[in-house]
């Protein structure tokens, strides 16, 4: 938790000096009050006392009530903007974290608990701030404060006083051990039912078309019901505290009242108004003792789970980074891969999925990816862009480590079209121009970039054409538009480097044969990588790579392939018959 507020800024630590200032003020003017109480109660009493000084204190309580008041309005306005930029700032620093994790490290975390950690782990932190900062400095000053000024009033009173403390302290003791524990579940299960309502909703369309409807209601139902069932336990325990708090207090106070009036029956009549007057203040100020531990108790019941989500918190800021880029920021070739010998296997995995793999791909060349499904084709091209990093051997872009580069410069030589067509929430022009890679992007590059995908004949044919919205997901377009307009994002990059993973799938053959003709003209001095799984969209490669178990078992052209690599030729008919193959 410590670690965590130390991320407030200089301004917020100026906000929390004032806040307490005006607190230990606020404490003050109420702790004055009772005496001026008691001064009222003793006058009243006298025989000769005048209005005017009976009414000149009851003003200095009312100036003291006031001036708590206003001392509580800023307190309140300092401390929601302190906790609000707490908010802010640990918000931003997590969601940059999660920016830099790798696709292992996001994985381990699992995306669900991540959107949990992020919205309503700092929200439980949050809270605490915002009423902690003001209660936690309030209640320990309040009742030190009230506790010396009681001390030496009367030994009886002040035991029933120790003995209403110890009793709430216990409390608060026993149910913090009971609950504490049981917070942690209910944010472990809180990520589950985020997962369920996330699984449900981006696979509405097959929970529907299999009818499982009833199955996905069971599923969240049964989390759901877990995280009730828990919550409930939790607040049913503490709800023991307040009618605790509240009949140990107004115990304390029959029991001082009880006391007082034994004490005042024995007394000699000029020790009676004495005993009265101390009797009243003795009554108030130990019911603000009790107040500040009603006060620590309700910060008792937020405390736990706050400090259960500080620790999923750091847990992801602690992360180390495995992916850490280098300095290189250019290079002298430009638009050369090279693989030497490179073997990887994912973090805890025993078994490599790749094999001592060697291949280069030459400025301006189309090199293909070609295996059978779990060959690691699509694992080798992301080696890459470095969203995993080799175990073994070495991945050079433009002949320097991609290790060596700064992760900005990396990235901007590259084109990269992942296997699912990722469409965000905007507009068809505002996603193929997304992102950054040193400039920005014209109305006539996006619309050359549409073109080259062939993309251009659906778009002006919607509402809005170039500034028509695309749903999240692009879930208002069927899988070849998308696909299209992904292969739009990268051209419109005009990078060094394109990296196809799978990413003509959806689209028919001719289409694809159109696109690719588009491809060759505008990016002939491009390098071209494809992953595919069909072999009319790479048999007319500069270089094919054949991929089994992990394995490069051949290299070369399309017709040079099926002479010498037997795995090619098998993928190679079942696709196409042997006539097919020979007029290809």
């Amino acid at each position: 938790m410590i670690k965590l507020i130390k991320n407030l800024t200089k301004k917020d630590y100026i906000y929390a000096l004032i806040s307490l200032i005006l607190i230990v003020i606020q404490v003050w003017l109420e702790l004055k009050m009772p005496d001026f109480m008691s001064k009222v109660t003793i006058l009243v009493e006298s025989d000769g006392s005048k209005m005017s000084e009976i009414l000149l204190n009851g003003l200095y309580m009312m100036l003291c009530a006031f001036g708590s008041l206003i001392s509580t309005i800023i307190v309140g306005y300092l401390v929601a903007n302190i906790s609000a930029s707490f908010s802010l700032i640990t918000r931003k620093k997590l969601f940059e974290k999660v920016e830099n994790l790798s696709i292992a490290e996001v994985k381990k975390f699992n995306v669900s608990s991540l959107i949990t950690r992020t919205t309503n782990d700092i929200t439980q932190i949050e809270m605490l701030i915002a009423m902690g900062l003001q209660l936690l400095i309030k209640a320990p000053i309040t009742a030190v404060w009230a506790v010396s000024k009681i001390l030496n009033k009367n030994f009886t009173w002040s035991m029933a006083t120790l003995i209403a403390v110890l009793i709430l302290l216990t409390v608060i003791a026993i149910l913090t051990i009971i609950v504490v524990p049981k917070f942690k579940i209910v944010q472990k299960l809180t990520d589950k039912l985020n997962n369920s309502a996330r699984e449900n909703l981006t696979g509405i369309r097959v929970v529907r078309a299999f009818n499982a409807q009833d199955y996905q209601e069971n599923k969240f139902d049964k989390v759901n019901t877990d995280l009730t069932n828990q919550q409930l336990f939790n607040q049913r325990t503490f709800s023991i505290m307040q009618p605790v708090m509240y009949l140990t207090m107004h115990t304390l106070t029959l029991s001082i009242y009880f006391i007082g009036a034994l004490l005042i029956k024995d007394s000699i009549l000029s020790d009676k108004i004495t005993l009265f007057g101390d009797m009243v203040v003795f009554s108030s100020y130990a019911i603000q003792v009790i107040m500040s531990f009603l006060m620590l108790a309700v910060i008792f019941m937020i405390l736990p789970r706050a400090s259960v989500s500080a620790k999923r918190i750091n847990e992801v800021l602690d992360e180390e980074i495995t992916i850490k880029e280098g300095n290189v920021t250019k290079s002298k070739e430009k638009g050369t891969v090279e693989f030497k010998n490179v073997s990887f296997k994912y973090p805890d995995a025993e078994e490599y999925l790749l094999e001592n793999i060697s291949f280069k791909a030459n400025k301006g060349e189309t090199v293909a990816f070609i295996g059978s499904t779990g060959s690691g084709k699509s694992t080798l091209i992301n080696l890459i862009p470095r969203f995993y990093d080799a175990t073994d051997g070495q991945v050079l872009v433009d002949n320097i480590n991609v290790k060596d580069y700064k992760l900005e410069s990396l990235y901007n030589k590259l084109g990269y079209v992942s296997q699912k067509a990722v469409m965000f929430d905007a507009s068809v022009s505002d996603n193929v121009s997304y992102g950054n890679n040193g400039k920005k992007k014209t109305k006539e590059e996006i619309k050359k970039a549409i073109e080259v995908s062939l993309a251009k004949e659906f778009v002006e044919k919607l509402d809005d054409k170039y500034e028509s919205h695309i749903a999240q997901s692009g879930t208002n377009i069927s899988g070849g538009q998308k696909q299209r307009l992904s292969i739009a994002r990268a051209i419109a990059r005009n990078p060094e480097i394109y990296i196809f993973d799978d990413s003509f799938s959806a689209l028919d053959y001719k289409t694809d044969s159109l696109l690719r003709k588009n491809l060759k003209k505008y990016t002939k001095d491009a390098t071209i990588l494809i992953v595919a799984q069909r072999i009319g969209t790479i048999m007319n490669a500069d270089k094919i790579i054949v991929l089994d178990e992990g394995k490069c078992v051949g290299i070369g052209t399309h017709k040079e392939l099926l002479k010498t690599c037997e795995v090619y030729k098998q993928i190679a008919l079942s696709q196409l018959s042997k006539e097919e193959l020979e007029n290809e």
